[in-house]
């Protein structure tokens, strides 16, 4: 902790990377992830080849994974990129499946029956439905790639996990080595407990209680109007 009171620029200078290093890979995992959901959905027998080969990229160790993909993108923040992308895919895009085949038929039936377009009944009824439980995918992503953001800076990525790779090689620099611990447990933190909050404030039950609640209240008013 004194190296963080004692340095903060260059502390927050690389909170700064692992926040862009992990966005930008959380960004481009969404924009493939979602897409994947939406054919697995539509070709439920795609969702044991393309979810099986997913975990088996899932169960290669980050450091070897990244290694194979320096010779395709170098020895920079783009390979860390890319391997977090890969690896929060098996995440998303099974949560996102799940949410998509957790809705009854009964409800896409009404939607078709009311007369929404297919882009109606995706964004009218399937998102809503949908987001709580992709938002808990995401979360759970954003940790995933927080971590191997940190290991990324062993290939000059930057972040975070500069300070413990620095506090290791200078002859056990304890305060650097604390100092990124500590700043990546708060980072990790902080996210899962933001990610965690709109994941409750929008999920279907609170929405129902909130309702409830208006209801209730409004009932009280009219027959108590003193």
């Amino acid at each position: 902790m004194s190296y963080i009171l004692s340095n903060p620029n260059i502390v927050w200078n690389l909170l700064w990377q692992h926040l862009q290093m992990t966005g930008i890979a959380l960004v481009f995992a969404v924009l493939i992830a979602l897409p994947l959901a939406l054919v697995i959905n539509r070709y439920r027998w795609l969702n044991i080849p393309v979810l099986g080969t997913l975990g088996i990229l899932y169960t290669i160790p980050s450091l070897a994974l990244i290694i194979l993909l320096i010779p395709f993108f170098g020895l920079n923040a783009r390979s860390v990129i890319v391997a977090m992308v890969i690896y929060t895919q098996v995440i998303l895009v099974r949560n996102m499946v799940v949410g998509l085949e957790a809705i009854p038929a009964a409800v896409m039936e009404a939607a078709r029956g009311m007369g929404m377009n297919p882009w109606q009944r995706w964004w009218w009824v399937q998102v809503p439905m949908v987001f709580p439980i992709f938002l808990a995918g995401l979360r759970i992503a954003a940790i995933v790639a927080i971590a191997i953001a940190t290991v990324g800076a062993k290939f000059g990525a930057g972040g975070l996990g500069t300070l413990l790779f620095d506090g290791i090689a200078q002859a056990g620099r304890y305060d650097k080595i604390w100092a990124g611990a500590i700043a990546v447990s708060l980072l990790a933190f902080t996210i899962n407990s933001a990610l965690l909050s709109l994941e409750w404030a929008v999920s279907p039950t609170r929405r129902l209680q909130r309702q409830i609640s208006r209801v209730r209240r409004s009932l009280m008013r009219r027959f108590n109007p003193s």
